[in-house]
């Protein structure tokens, strides 16, 4: 019975392999795939749709076998494409973020505004920031009084109002920022988040992280004898502030020059010093145009008291300062221009910061389109496909969010060890480029005295978006002439020169072109602690 059973088996089997069209065994084929609709092996290779494998149906072109990239690339694409999830087309996705657009319009139609402090060590960043909030009523009078106690006890009276910013026990015990506060404030015409960045050039990798996400700089300079000069002296953290916060794309300088009250500056009936005032002007300008600042369209000078609050929310008093006819900070900060950015452009959110809080919240600012809550997007470099469960915004939850905004994200489906910073959370129709090296141009700030040569094989730390990593120059491509534009080949450059390197990273990496996305295309190389190139 059992020989019957085997006989009608192989009967049907033969009989199915007839229904459907056979392939022949190619002996000479490497690898071997088995065809579930075909009765036989067949060479691994594009099966038609008569059953044939390439190689049977006569096609003479060897047909590559898809390399793991490629397969990953079709399987994504294929999983997006599964359930509901099919790709929306243009015009419905248009129609999708104007009536999105239309609602946060309705609900809010203030612009969002990232403002950095920067500076060097000790010129007030924190103590500016902190008057800022108390100002808008961001802390109350108990809470001030409060935080003078405990500065009196540390006998750093004037340190109160920083306290506002410098959240934990090292910072107040040192009265050194070490990483960027965030706080908000509103006026009538705008939303604001401060970043405060650390001053000390210890924590310069802290204050990048910080600026990247800025769109407008306040770079605090400190009026007090000494106190300016060293700051700007070689090596000083203005210097390398400034530097950085053009790079990073901070394109509006507002130059707040404080301590103005300060005993060792201020003239007869304790009036603000014009001279003081006019000398750091003028050795500030030349060095802030060569860091790329228009003086007459991106640069705002101004004289305040951080510590006071003098010419923040109103005017200084003409009997103080009789020489300053412009306005207040607040004023100032109001009438800077709208940043241009395009809500209609594929989402692109850097991831800064991660947690855990009933699924995977991620931190980051948003740099292009719009996200709302239901929303399915692509987690780079490591494809994995996300839908947006919550959005906050600051600290509020809403429905949707545009660009420029600081964004919190519950992310459902993916875990939070699959996070890094660094990360970008993407449109699916156009996922971010990921790549293990790419060309760039790059500006040489100065050279290390043991290094003073980059050339391949040259290594440093890449700073880019929230990205960290350490990376090899690994071709110095072309140098370019300043004056001329003329590139011409070269194996090294030297100290400010400008030149086109291939730099590569070992993982791989989310990045775009300047031209679609400066904020996902501009970068820093840094050194043994300095800022040695941007590109």
């Amino acid at each position: 019975s059992r020989r019957e059973d085997y006989t009608n088996m192989s009967d049907s089997w033969e009989e199915h392999a007839e229904g459907s069209k056979t392939a022949n065994l190619n002996p000479s084929a490497v690898s071997f795939s088995f065809n579930p609709t075909v009765a036989t092996f067949v060479p691994s290779g594009k099966i038609s749709e008569t059953g044939k494998t390439d190689q049977d149906s006569g096609e003479k072109e060897s047909k590559e076998v898809p390399s793991a990239v490629g397969v990953q690339d079709k399987m994504a694409s294929a999983s997006l494409k599964d359930d509901d999830d099919v790709l929306e087309d243009e015009a419905h996705r248009k129609e999708k973020i104007e009536r999105v657009l239309t609602e946060l319009d309705e609900e809010d139609g203030r612009e969002h505004m990232n403002v950095v402090f920067i500076g060097h060590v000790d010129a007030g960043k924190s103590t500016t920031a902190g008057q800022i909030l108390f100002l808008t009523g961001g802390v109350d009078d108990r809470t001030i009084e409060k935080y003078e106690r405990e500065a009196k006890e540390k006998n750093r009276e004037s340190w109160y109002m920083a306290y506002i910013m410098d959240t934990n026990e090292e910072e107040r015990a040192k009265g050194k920022t070490v990483e960027v506060g965030r706080a908000h404030f509103e006026t009538t015409r705008k939303r604001y988040t401060i970043l405060d960045a650390p001053g000390h050039k210890s924590f310069v990798p802290n204050m990048i992280s910080g600026a990247s996400q800025a769109d407008i700089g306040v770079l605090v300079i400190s009026a007090r004898k000494g106190e300016f000069e060293t700051g700007f002296e070689r090596g000083g953290q203005t210097r390398e502030h400034a530097q950085l916060a053009k790079t990073l794309g901070v394109s509006k300088l507002i130059v707040a020059i404080n301590k103005m009250d300060d005993p060792s500056i201020v003239e007869d009936k304790d009036a603000w010093s014009q001279q003081r005032y006019d000398e750091i002007v003028g050795k500030l300008s030349p060095f802030l145009r060569g860091c790329g600042y228009n003086p007459k369209k991106d640069l705002i000078y101004i004289p305040i008291s951080g510590l006071m609050g003098h010419n923040m929310k109103e005017l200084v008093s003409k009997d103080v300062c009789p020489w300053y006819n412009g306005k207040p900070f607040f004023d100032i900060l109001d009438d800077v221009e709208a940043i241009s950015r395009d809500p209609f452009a594929p989402f692109r959110m850097p991831v800064m910061d991660k947690y855990k809080d009933m699924g995977t919240v991620v931190m980051g600012k948003c740099e292009s389109g719009v996200v709302a809550k239901g929303d399915k997007l692509m987690m780079m470099p490591n494809k994995v496909k996300v839908k947006v469960t919550t959005v906050w915004r600051d600290e509020n939850e809403v429905n949707a969010a545009r660009p420029g905004e600081n964004l919190r994200l519950r992310l459902a489906g993916i875990e939070e060890d699959e996070v890094s910073s660094g990360f970008v959370l993407s449109d699916c129709n156009k996922l971010v480029p990921v790549v293990h090296q790419f060309e760039a141009q790059i500006v040489v700030l100065d050279l290390l005295e043991h290094k003073p040569i980059l050339t391949g094989g040259y290594t440093a730390i890449l700073h880019l978006h929230s990205i960290v990593e350490e990376c090899e120059v690994t071709k110095i491509v072309a140098a370019i002439d300043p004056k001329t534009k003329e590139k011409k080949k070269t194996k090294f450059v030297k100290s400010g020169s400008i030149c086109i390197a291939r730099i590569a990273v070992e993982k791989p990496i989310c990045v775009e072109s300047f031209q679609s996305n400066p904020q996902l295309g501009r970068f820093t190389l840094r050194d043994e602690g300095r800022t040695i190139a941007i590109g």
